[in-house]
């Protein structure tokens, strides 16, 4: 525990947005997890505050019950019944980050009034298509819009600022968020198109940060035979690394890898996340924990 720290964040997942084993998949990578029962959940983040027992969840996926469930157990918390969290925070509009807010409608936990905290672009997504626009009309969840470049506090004392990074934006903006708590600060961008398409956005964005969540869609392509990554341009493990291998080597554990694709071998490889932590770089585990 961190002199001064008052909010415990916690990894609820780390897989890009079909988890593992992936809905289609033949190869062995999800063939296997079936036979063997090994389940990757979409990233998300939890965090609580001891003072108040409040609970904020990051990116509502499609695995949005047991991973507020995991929740609950690491926070020690009991009896939350249809309130289960007390905000949700989205960076944006594909499908592994916000589908679980239709859990929180009539049919399943008929929440009050959580509040939802999203950039005006995705409110009005939100807002203007069913079923999520029936959650907010029957006052499941409260939409608070904020603006990239602004911030909000969606627990007392906790700080969050919204930064727009580049990403496919079919329905809504994408934002990263910069959890500010009393003594650490946490980076959280699961999702970003590759970091040449906006030079001085790594650096832009891990200033001032004790602990950066970051996207590792992929390793290094070669896991996609036959696709156009153009199309799907998130950055490449092995980029992010030749980038940042200065900072991590003096800072190692800082740069933590989520959102990797069920292909991604980093996830079946312990030789490879060997040589990825020898680096300084660390791939995130599931229910690790940072004092904020």
């Amino acid at each position: 525990m961190v002199d001064g720290s008052r909010y415990d964040a916690w990894l609820l997942g780390r897989a890009q947005d079909g988890g593992v084993p992936h809905l289609g998949c033949e190869r062995p990578c999800c063939v296997e997890a079936r036979v063997q029962g090994h389940v990757e959940y979409p990233c998300s983040l939890g965090i609580h505050d001891r003072q108040t027992g409040s609970l904020l969840l990051i990116e509502a996926t499609p695995a949005v019950e047991p991973q507020i469930a995991m929740l609950h157990t690491l926070a020690g918390v009991t009896g939350r019944g249809r309130q289960p969290v007390d905000g949700v925070l989205i960076t944006h509009a594909h499908i592994g980050h916000y589908t679980g807010l239709m859990q929180f409608g009539e049919e399943v936990a008929a929440t009050d009034h959580i509040p939802l905290h999203v950039t005006p672009r995705m409110a009005s997504f939100l807002q203007e298509n069913d079923p999520w626009a029936q959650v907010i009309e029957y006052g499941q969840v409260d939409v608070h819009p904020v603006k990239p470049g602004q911030s909000c506090q969606p627990l007392e004392g906790l700080r969050v600022e919204f930064i727009e990074v580049p990403h496919r934006e079919e329905h809504s903006d994408t934002v990263a968020f910069k959890v500010h708590g009393p003594e650490r600060t946490l980076l959280w961008v699961p999702d970003v198109d590759q970091w040449g398409r906006h030079e001085g956005l790594l650096a832009q964005l891990l200033e001032g940060v004790d602990v950066a969540y970051v996207d590792a869609t992929f390793y290094d392509g070669s896991e996609l035979p036959g696709r156009d990554l153009s199309r799907i341009p998130h950055p490449l493990m092995v980029e992010t690394m030749e980038m940042w291998a200065d900072q991590a080597e003096a800072n190692p554990g800082v740069i933590r890898f989520i959102h990797m694709n069920h292909t991604n071998p980093v996830l079946r490889d312990a030789a490879l996340r060997s040589q990825i932590e020898a680096k300084g770089f660390c791939v995130a585990e599931v229910g690790e924990h940072t004092p904020l």
